[in-house]
């Protein structure tokens, strides 16, 4: 199979286009993409990389693939995550993870939550701030987490994101809103363990309405696969005193895997009722949100109310990096090396598109090996 393997990578990024210096902290190194189109190619594709940008209305028709591996985030727009993938819908070339209006719609956390909502997925209440001298809604009360609304990967959530009072509130939103141009979501904190779900596979029917109920019968039958959960230890949130997982902490290169095992934990020590619900949250979130392939889903356990789950946001297209995704060490504790992982989620994409195995002549990764968690 002819495979391209688009990314934004960070020293491509527009220079002087923002004033966060952690803007570009989603971009994808060379070397990610490296490692991915090195594990497409040991499998016996043919692979070229490209920069998503304008650029691939030329070049791809020019390579031909068959399919695209799609890591791209965007540079800017509201929806930015969704471009390249729209622009490969208009040259009618199928990729992989998810599609445009999945990717539009999860990277709007305060769309998704209300689309969680309405899919009765727990989340944290919370209210949008366009203007720091909008009203505090009465119901929200403090501590409150402040972030931008449109970021991932920590961006733009430090050790200030947790405010205690009114003033603390408005310069926290008066600073996402100068230096990320884009609303403030602010939602109760809550309080407890922080908890990652990776997904690999797809689920039938994603706009299903009462997706937790169905969750199991689909698992079943062979649809969605559940990595180990992980758990930032508190250890690992001493960085932002204890209270938040940022962006520093998140893009930190874990060379040593004995001291990044000292701030996180894989698999999680849970017990089996709370792992069993926080990964029915994480699968009703994968379809309520219609993604596809793979995924990574953020959960906090609320220690106030007996560890009761609530989904905080999902990743719809969760990096790749060796030694510093957080997918990959779930992968790995699930004993699935790094090419296994890449290789599982072009199977997956390959499936669904029905492209075939014999064009795909990929290395199936064993459903075993992607530890189904789901038990009916």
């Amino acid at each position: 199979m002819r495979i391209a393997v688009l990314a934004n990578v960070k020293p491509n990024a527009p220079a002087g286009a923002s004033a966060a210096p952690d803007a570009w902290a989603e971009l994808d190194s060379p070397a990610t993409v490296e490692a991915i189109a090195r594990a497409l190619q040991l499998a016996g594709h043919e692979v070229a990389s490209f920069e998503g940008d304008l650029g691939l209305v030329e070049a791809l028709p020019r390579f031909g693939p068959d399919l695209c591996f799609n890591l791209c985030e965007g540079h800017f727009g509201e929806s930015r995550e969704s471009h390249v993938p729209a622009l490969l819908e208009m040259l009618r070339i199928p990729y992989t993870g998810a599609g445009v209006l999945a990717l539009a719609v999860s990277l709007d956390k305060p769309t998704t939550k209300t689309l969680l909502r309405a899919h009765g997925v727990r989340t944290p209440p919370s209210q949008v701030f366009s203007r720091e001298d909008e009203a505090l809604d009465p119901d929200l009360a403090f501590p409150l987490f402040v972030k931008p609304s449109r970021e991932g990967s920590g961006i733009g959530v430090t050790r200030s994101s947790l405010v205690r009072d009114e003033a603390a509130l408005r310069v926290e939103v008066a600073r996402v809103l100068r230096a990320y141009a884009q609303p403030a979501l602010v939602e109760r904190f809550v309080r407890g363990r922080e908890l990652t779900v990776g997904l690999v596979g797809n689920l039938a029917t994603p706009t299903a309405r009462l997706a937790g109920r169905a969750w199991r019968g689909l698992a079943r039958a062979g649809g969605l696969y559940v990595l180990p959960v992980y758990e930032i230890a508190p250890e690992g949130l001493l960085a932002s005193g204890g209270v938040a997982y940022t962006g520093q902490i998140k893009t930190q290169n874990w060379d040593d895997r004995w001291q990044r095992g000292r701030h996180y934990h894989c698999p999680a020590p849970l017990p089996p009722a709370t792992e069993r619900e926080v990964v029915e949250l994480a699968a009703a979130t994968f379809r309520a949100t219609g993604c596809r392939d793979f995924a990574r889903v953020d959960v906090r356990l609320d220690e106030a109310h007996g560890d009761v789950p609530y989904v905080l946001e999902i990743n719809p297209l969760p990096g790749l990096a060796p030694g510093v995704a957080d997918l990959c060490f779930q992968a790995a504790a699930a004993g699935l090396p790094y090419d296994e992982l890449v290789l599982g989620v072009l199977a997956q994409a390959v499936a669904r598109l029905g492209l075939g195995d014999s064009r795909a002549r990929a290395k199936r990764t064993p459903p075993e090996r992607l530890r189904a968690r789901a038990r009916g």
